[in-house]
């Protein structure tokens, strides 16, 4: 086993968590607060949480109840060590499991997924089910890139250089797609991921009808050209969209690199 190829990959993935909890830090609880209080007395479920990244700065801010769920179990394991040492490591909950198959975690005043959306399967189904561990008053946080915006293919994964700043070219018909990674040497893992976010890729328009279909109030919304997490990721300052630019149905999603929402449910009586 090459133990230094092990060992960078724990430094990126260190390196990954830390770049989510600045985020979130600088960006997602600002925007939160506008539409609710967080503190001691807030339960925060994360779906999607990776390792962990961006429960950290709700730890820190001692809610009472914070918990994480994800797919992949070496990713929730990493995120058990890295909490290890954190003086509120009591009021967290790390679950590695199918998110359709947890039972009994109870509702929550706030619900985050960040760059998540855009890879599930059956998109209208899982806003669907999401409710039940959302609290009658809570609030769930959304952000995702729109899937036609320069780089919504995630080609930034690829290791060939050329295609992983190429922007728009995941936007292609199916089979130039997959021809142009295959040329450019990118192996199949890389491939099949690739394609599968082609699938479940998901637009402003997409995403907003299903918040209507599934009877959610959007509280907040902000798009923007430059996405918050580009700060930590490349130095550059966050932009929001113009006005006239965000209001343009379609076209919108060409530019704008990240949607952020609050949502919540509709008082359905």
């Amino acid at each position: 086993m090459n133990t230094a190829h092990m060992q960078d990959r724990h430094t990126n993935r260190k390196a990954y968590f830390e770049e989510q909890s600045k985020t979130v830090s600088r960006h997602v609880i600002p925007f939160l607060k506008d539409v609710m209080n967080i503190g001691s007395e807030t339960s925060v479920l994360e779906i999607g949480c990776g390792e962990g990244g961006n429960l950290l700065p709700f730890l820190d801010l001692g809610c009472k109840r914070v918990v994480g769920n994800d797919i992949s179990e070496s990713k929730v394991e990493n995120a058990r060590q890295y909490f290890t040492e954190h003086p509120q490591v009591k009021n967290l909950e790390l679950i590695s499991d199918d998110i359709y198959n947890v039972e009994g975690l109870g509702q929550f005043d706030l619900i985050i997924m960040r760059d998540v959306i855009e890879h599930i399967h059956g998109q209208e189904k899982f806003m669907h089910i999401v409710k039940k561990f959302l609290k009658p008053e809570g609030k769930f946080f959304l952000g995702f890139p729109p899937w036609y915006n320069p780089f919504g293919g995630h080609q930034q994964i690829c290791r060939s250089k050329l295609l992983s700043k190429l922007p728009y070219f995941h936007i292609l018909p199916t089979p130039a797609y997959k021809g142009i990674l295959k040329a450019f040497g990118e192996n199949n893992d890389t491939v099949e991921a690739l394609l599968e976010i082609k699938q479940t890729g998901i637009s402003l328009e997409r995403f907003e009808r299903i918040l209507r279909k599934e009877n959610y109030h959007t509280d907040k919304k902000g798009l923007y050209f430059i996405n918050p997490n580009y700060e930590v990721k490349f130095g550059l300052k966050p932009r929001k969209a113009w006005s006239i630019v965000a209001a343009i149905p379609f076209f919108r999603n060409f530019l704008i690199t990240a949607g952020y929402y609050v949502v919540s449910i509709k008082n359905e009586k």
